[in-house]
C-alpha cells in the first residue's frame, strides 16, 4: 500500500481514487446531469406558471356564449391562477368581467364558466378561495 504526504499528514493512496482521472471525469459527467436535471425543471416551473389550461367543458360552455379571450385576458386569467397558487389555494372561483371561472389552482385547469346572469341564484361549492381580477 502506498501513501501521500500533503501538508504534513500521511493519508492512503486509496482516499485519492476519487480524485483521479477518471473520478474526475465522473463527477464531471455527474455534474452536467445535474445541471440539465435542474435545468428542466426550471424550465418546467417557468412554463408552468405562463399557462393554464381550459377544460372542453368550460370551451364549450364560453363558445356557446360567443365569448373569446384575447391574450391581454388570458394574461389577467394567469395571474390570478398564479396569485392564488401562492396562497396555497386548491379550487377557486375567479371573478374577472363578467364572468365566473370555477378553476383548480393545482391542475392549472379552468373547469367550468359561468356568465354573469347564469351565476345569480346559484351556489358555488368546493371552492376555498375567490380571486377577483
Amino acid at each position: 500500500m502506498s501513501y501521500r504526504v500533503i501538508n504534513g499528514k500521511l493519508y492512503s493512496n486509496v482516499d485519492f481514487t476519487e480524485y483521479s482521472a477518471e473520478g474526475l471525469k465522473s463527477k464531471n459527467v455527474k455534474a452536467n446531469e445535474d445541471k440539465n436535471i435542474f435545468s428542466k425543471i426550471l424550465d418546467k416551473q417557468i412554463k408552468n406558471e405562463e399557462s393554464f389550461t381550459i377544460s372542453s367543458h368550460a370551451a364549450q360552455r364560453l363558445n356557446s356564449r360567443n365569448i373569446d379571450f384575447n391574450d391581454d385576458d388570458l394574461k389577467k386569467i394567469n395571474e390570478g391562477i398564479n396569485m392564488a397558487n401562492k396562497k396555497g389555494v386548491k379550487q377557486s372561483l375567479i371573478m374577472y368581467k363578467d364572468m365566473a371561472l370555477i378553476t383548480s389552482i393545482k391542475n392549472r385547469t379552468v373547469i367550468t364558466a359561468l356568465d354573469k346572469n347564469e351565476s345569480q341564484g346559484k351556489i358555488i361549492t368546493n371552492i376555498d378561495s375567490v380571486v377577483m381580477i
